[in-house]
């Protein structure tokens, strides 16, 4: 035993099957659901402007890492995830050049520029929609009603009004808006398969969510239609439990859903702009490297770092 050594190897110790494309696999699948509402919803220039969407992204980080001379990482399936995502945070009216600019800016801006994949600090497409929000204003609130062909005001505009949906046809996505936001129905189930995969936890979607429906309530508005209108569901589940962008322990999962929580309901109530998805989402993005810091673990014998 005195001349026993013991050899510790560099970390990480556990180790399993799934790699990138396997997850961003699972993450299309969860998608699917919403693709296909959207196309029923919407009509086939739903499933027009999600193709676009989607064959841009992939040759705009073909090119780029070609142009750059880097290993082309196309085969990740990460660029179709955000041209999927981008698509679903568009309206059904919206140019398609426009769809190309948003393509671009999330992939090559926000994405490439920062060393791909795991590198960004902001999720793709989140940032790409304020962009074009900011960029075209009139073109991205241009929403449409699925009922009559016609421009109408999301249920988040008509929020307290008698023109407000039903419940019910917030829950199946019978009401104007961005194309993969609408149908909760269908981004429920493709929570519910992520989770089922453990291809996310539920720490920052609960989180998210449940901060959005307690504080609407306190402040004197019905929680469900908060939770059922808007981007809150596409945003939770699909974009606020990025990898890349998000933190990695749970409780840091957990101040990173209240914040995005918070600040929604607070750019709802009382901000300018009816909807505060995205705005929350880039801005806790931000703030994630420093949540990581404060929730991370210590090394069981380590000491703490005092710097």
């Amino acid at each position: 035993m005195d001349n026993a050594t013991l050899l510790v190897s560099p970390a990480p110790h556990v180790r399993q099957k799934a790699d990138t494309r396997s997850i961003m696999l699972d993450v299309i699948i969860a998608m699917l659901p919403a693709l296909v509402a959207s196309t029923i919803i919407f009509g086939y220039r739903s499933l027009v402007i999600v193709s676009v969407s989607v064959i841009c992204c992939v040759l705009f980080e073909y090119l780029f890492q070609k142009l750059c001379k880097k290993n082309v990482t196309v085969g990740d399936l990460s660029a179709v995830v955000t041209g999927i995502l981008l698509g679903f945070n568009l309206p059904v009216s919206i140019p398609l050049w426009q769809v190309i600019f948003g393509a671009l800016v999330a992939i090559v801006a926000v994405k490439q520029l920062f060393g791909g994949i795991g590198k960004n600090f902001a999720n793709p497409a989140i940032t790409a929609r304020i962009v074009m929000i900011i960029s075209f204003a009139g073109t991205m609130t241009n929403f449409t009603s699925p009922a009559d062909a016609t421009s109408s005001a999301t249920p988040l505009a008509q929020m307290g009004t008698e023109n407000m949906p039903s419940l019910l046809d917030l829950f199946l996505g019978n009401h104007a808006g961005s194309l993969g936001e609408t149908c909760a129905l269908a981004l429920i189930i493709g929570f519910v398969y992520l989770l089922v995969r453990r291809v996310i936890t539920w720490h920052t979607t609960v989180t998210f969510v449940g901060s959005v429906a307690l504080l609407s309530l306190a402040f004197g508005q019905n929680p469900l239609e908060h939770i059922l209108t808007g981007g809150l569901l596409l945003g939770a589940i699909f974009m606020a439990t990025d990898y890349s962008t998000t933190p990695s322990t749970k409780w840091g999962k957990v101040i990173f859903g209240l914040g995005c929580g918070v600040i929604t309901v607070l750019i709802r109530v009382f901000g300018g702009y009816p909807e505060g998805v995205s705005f929350a989402i880039l801005l806790m993005n931000i703030l994630t490297p420093y949540i990581s810091t404060w929730t991370r673990r210590k090394i069981f014998g380590g000491v703490k770092n005092e710097k």
